[in-house]
């Protein structure tokens, strides 16, 4: 079943910030992550996925870094701020809620 980006969009920064309550990281690896946890169901584009860290980050909901470069590319690493984790929180209680009104409606 695929799902439609209608139903995804609103939730792209509390999606990012799950992932970044859990640990820092950087884009790829968040958007792996998503990935595996769907199953390969959804996938963010990476042009959704940096819009949303540049917004969260204006916000002051999120922080970023270079990482280490030892191996590889170097990486902008990205982490939740205080202020990003209440707003995930906020927005996963809301969640909650919406979804058990929508599981009432639709049986």
């Amino acid at each position: 079943m695929s799902l439609t980006a209608d139903l995804i969009r609103g939730h792209t920064d509390a999606i990012i910030l799950a992932h970044l309550v859990e640990k820092d990281s950087y884009g790829y690896e968040i958007n792996k992550a998503i990935q595996a946890k769907t199953s390969g169901d959804y996938e963010m584009k990476e042009a959704t996925l940096y819009s949303a860290f540049r917004r969260l980050e204006r916000a002051g909901l999120i922080t970023s870094y270079w990482g280490d470069a030892t191996i590889g590319a170097r990486r902008r690493y990205y982490a939740v701020t205080p202020s990003g984790q209440r707003f995930y929180y906020q927005n996963r209680e809301e969640w909650q809620h919406a979804k058990r009104i929508i599981d009432a409606l639709l049986p």
